[in-house]
């Protein structure tokens, strides 16, 4: 039996161990998408102590560390109020990122974390969960397989990402 997942708010004593764990999760699964794999500018809009700050100081933004027993095995943020096209903010929450280590990868915790987000949205009376991924690799086929259907197309607007890796898909799943 799979022990359970634990998605425990980050705070001031946490928040090194977020940022620490997001450019080190960041790292393993996307430098492929950034010129000489540099990945600065997602680093410097996602992962600095200044921005977690401002995100923990939001109303509404949640920030998470994702837990199996007491090992860090990635992290997540959520927007609670945050529509996309028709769908209204007070109805959508965004899953905006959702990084496990690679060393925990593929071991079931992401269908895990993401049943935690479609759970926790409900509570909040949502009635669509979205986020954005890669049209590349792997991460589409994992979504599709846990309900999430493509919306429309999107593209990284960072600097400095390889022009044939920006394309994106905006995911939605009804709850």
């Amino acid at each position: 039996m799979s022990l359970p997942i634990i998605l425990e708010a980050i705070g001031p004593s946490t928040l090194e161990t977020y940022i620490s764990v997001g450019i080190k999760s960041y790292r393993e699964h996307y430098l492929h998408l950034w010129e000489n794999e540099d990945p600065t500018p997602y680093i410097s809009n996602s992962f600095t102590q200044v921005v977690v700050e401002r995100e923990l100081a939001d109303p509404n933004s949640f920030n998470y560390l994702i837990k199996v027993e007491d090992t860090v095995v990635g992290i997540v943020k959520l927007v609670r109020d945050c529509g996309v096209d028709e769908l209204l903010p007070e109805e959508a929450l965004k899953a905006e990122k959702i990084y496990l280590l690679k060393a925990h990868s593929g071991q079931g915790l992401g269908k895990k974390v993401l049943q935690w987000i479609e759970n926790h949205a409900k509570s909040l009376n949502k009635k669509v969960v979205w986020l954005d991924t890669m049209q590349k690799g792997n991460p589409i086929l994992f979504y599709q397989k846990n309900g999430y259907m493509v919306k429309r197309e999107s593209e990284v607007t960072l600097p400095r990402v390889k022009p044939s890796e920006k394309a994106m898909w905006i995911l939605t799943k009804r709850l």
